[in-house]
């Protein structure tokens, strides 16, 4: 298996799908990657060799992925949380943050529908 910015990439995909795996990597950002390096990106991972492993670490190195985009997001995260803006004070209430209704819809930020005892029919 091949390791990248301490994550396990999938030996049985190809390199291009493969990269995406990895937090802070899209579609858009593996394809860049590769042709940074001159990976092939319809080879499979289990076929690169590790010159090519090596590239790709070295490339990957460039941009903020993994634990420290992570920290980076979830501080700014608290930063809004602490000025007390609408966009952190949305955060902390676990509503949309963006603008977006709530009266129907929003389940996924607010979750499941909690059913209300003893209402009329």
């Amino acid at each position: 298996m091949a390791r990248i910015s301490g994550v396990d990439i999938p030996r049985e995909k190809r390199v291009e799908i493969a990269l995406t795996y990895i937090y802070g990597v899209g579609l858009t950002r593996s394809q860049k990657i590769l042709s940074s390096t001159g990976v092939n990106p319809d080879i499979r991972v289990k076929d690169l060799s590790d010159a090519d492993i090596q590239k790709l670490r070295a490339a990957a190195e460039t941009f903020t992925l993994e634990g420290d985009l992570r920290r980076q997001e979830g501080m700014a995260m608290k930063r809004l949380q602490d000025i007390g803006c609408i966009r952190g004070r949305r955060h902390r209430m676990s509503l949309p943050v963006r603008g977006q209704r709530t009266r129907t819809n929003a389940r996924t930020r607010r979750g499941a529908r909690k059913t209300v005892a003893g209402k009329k029919k």
